[in-house]
């Protein structure tokens, strides 16, 4: 069974997050050790142990996430100076790096992707800012991708 497209693009933020902590030539081998990561468990509110990352897919599915990855980050300066250009007093190099990447993969989906409509790239930013951002990070995410839409 493939990856549905929600969890695609929730290990499309996690590789893209983690890219931003290496230099450049270790990037590739960095994309292909985040599917030997370990699982990592941590406990939940609940107490009940829950699983954070958990790689299990086919080749395929693989492949085709190592490509998603590498193309967004071949466009980020493309990308930031769209994010930049309507993030009135929030300069990408000043935003939080959990936003700025799903910000990235976001506009990526909004300007690349023909395959997924605007207002579902913008929501499932939203989500995605709920899981793992801070409590502001939802709504800061939603303003920038609707100014990015208004502009156009």
């Amino acid at each position: 069974m493939g990856v549905t497209r929600r969890e695609a693009r929730e290990h499309c933020f996690k590789m893209l997050f983690c890219q931003d902590f290496y230099p450049a030539e270790e990037k590739e081998a960095q994309l292909e050790q985040y599917f030997e990561a370990p699982e990592e468990e941590e406990s939940g509110e609940t107490g009940k142990e829950e699983i954070l990352h958990q790689v299990e897919m086919g080749e395929e599915d693989r492949k085709m996430l190592e490509e998603r990855v590498e193309r967004i980050m071949a466009r980020i300066p493309e990308i930031d100076s769209k994010i930049d250009a309507v993030a009135e007093g929030w300069k990408t190099r000043r935003m939080g790096k959990v936003e700025l990447t799903i910000l990235r993969l976001a506009v990526f989906e909004m300007k690349e992707d023909e395959q997924i409509p605007e207002k579902v790239a913008i929501n499932e930013a939203v989500e995605l800012a709920k899981k793992f951002g801070g409590k502001d990070a939802p709504s800061f995410v939603n303003g920038i991708l609707a100014r990015l839409v208004d502009k156009e």
